[in-house]
């Protein structure tokens, strides 16, 4: 059957440039009546709604009016822990006691299959709710968790990528596999969901201090092999963690060498936090075109540190950086609590954030962080049609304060502080409704 393909009408956005290379606002191409015809899941045109609607392949195409409100391309967040959903908002404690305290024991429980999809099934409802529509996933140890997860995702039709997480040390008995198994279950996943349907794998050793140089190795080795996958794992996010990872590496200088000795560093290699870096491992990050998943609000929330977004868009040359909610050490699925969390910390470290750039990290970012930049993250003929339609007034003091807004980026920044899943008015994923009240 001929897809008879859609055209959405209202605001359109999308970007035309780096927002951290050139001047923000020039970056942004936007259409006050603007219009996108999808067709076989994918984005065939964009632009002014007059031309569009002109186009001789969108005769005929049925039209969904948004009216006002803005579509743009579905979030990305590049750094997210499924199985924590159950300790968000977990009280009182850093880093290495929250794993022990929070988060492993509530990872035990995924050695359930039943209990791991009915949880993927809750985590992808919240993304879509708070318009994501990618996300670079941690499941746990157990292959049913990533079995789980990868097969909710694919019910939805949804461009997901996840794996399963590598412990064999410094975690309890329940959550720790063996470099051999490690390395035979990722294998097996990959060849498995890598590639199924809109899908993705990532390699996935939680870090350094949980896994043994044997494990290391064996990962590295399996990236190799199949370096079409990602690498996912966490660097510099605590003091008492670095020490800690220093002690149990004691040949190495700094953390990030620990990585690059293994074969774990390149492109492809997305890195959670980046905090405390050194001027070496700064260097490293932009040669080695690996990238970095700012999580302010994890950052803010476990008391971490402020991430130096800036800095790491600055001499030697720019990192790749997306934005990231990291739930649950994150506090809110919402991009836009994360946006504002990455501004504040930006304040707090003498910088502004530009809301172009926020939304930039937010989206084509974080896909270029997982190299799916030419896929989604931006509203342009040829990608999915991974689409948020955001209301701008969702709330009456938004409202009003939008009644002053002159530049759409003013807007922008209105929303990144002041919204919430309210705005989220409709989220498509390779041109079909799964969230919002147009959903059938």
């Amino acid at each position: 059957m001929t897809d008879p393909g859609m055209i959405l009408l209202g605001q359109t956005l999308s970007f035309c440039g780096d927002p951290f290379v050139v001047p923000p606002e020039t970056t942004l191409r936007h259409e006050p009546r603007g219009a996108v015809l999808v067709r076989d899941g994918r984005i065939a045109a964009v632009g002014p709604a007059e031309r569009v609607l002109r186009a001789p392949d969108a005769i005929g195409c049925p039209v969904v009016d948004h009216g006002n409100k803005l579509i743009m391309a579905g979030f990305v967040d590049c750094h997210i822990h499924y199985p924590q959903i159950d300790v968000i908002a977990s009280y009182g404690t850093q880093l290495l006691e929250w794993l022990d305290r929070y988060t492993f024991p509530a990872e035990q429980r995924f050695a359930d299959p039943g209990y791991a999809a009915v949880a993927a099934d809750f985590f992808l409802d919240e993304c879509l709710r708070n318009g994501i529509t990618t996300a670079c996933v941690y499941c746990t140890v157990h292959k049913g968790s990533v079995t789980a997860f990868f097969e909710r995702a694919a019910a939805r039709g949804l461009r997901m990528v996840a794996g399963k997480v590598c412990m064999d040390r410094n975690a309890p008995a329940g959550l720790t596999d063996t470099a051999t198994s490690a390395y035979d279950d990722s294998k097996a996943l990959i060849d498995t969901w890598h590639g199924h349907g809109r899908l993705g794998y990532a390699i996935t050793p939680r870090f350094a201090l949980t896994s043994t140089p044997e494990q290391m190795d064996a990962l590295g080795a399996l990236w190799r092999e199949r370096p079409d996958v990602l690498m996912q794992t966490h660097i510099a996010e605590n003091r008492d963690e670095i020490a800690a990872i220093l002690e149990a590496f004691p040949h190495h200088a700094d953390y990030l060498t620990i990585y690059e000795h293994f074969g774990l560093i390149g492109p492809g290699t997305v890195l959670a936090h980046c905090i405390h870096l050194t001027e070496r491992e700064r260097r490293a990050l932009h040669d080695t075109g690996a990238a970095v998943a700012h999580c302010p609000t994890s950052n803010l929330f476990i008391g971490s540190g402020l991430c130096d977004v800036h800095g790491l868009h600055g001499p030697p040359g720019p990192v790749t950086m997306g934005l990231a909610t990291d739930v649950g050490g994150g506090s809110s699925f919402s991009p836009f609590a994360t946006m504002r969390a990455a501004y504040e910390v930006a304040q707090l470290r003498g910088a502004t954030l530009h809301p172009v750039q926020a939304f930039y990290l937010a989206t084509l970012g974080s896909a270029k962080a997982l190299r799916l930049n030419d896929r989604i993250g931006n509203l342009m003929p040829g990608y999915d049609a991974d689409i948020v339609v955001l209301g701008l007034t969702s709330t009456p003091l938004i409202a009003r304060r939008m009644t002053t807004i002159t530049e759409i980026w003013e807007g922008l920044f209105v929303q990144m502080i002041l919204a919430d899943d309210r705005a989220v008015d409709t989220v498509y994923a390779a041109g079909r409704v799964v969230h919002g009240s147009r959903r059938a």
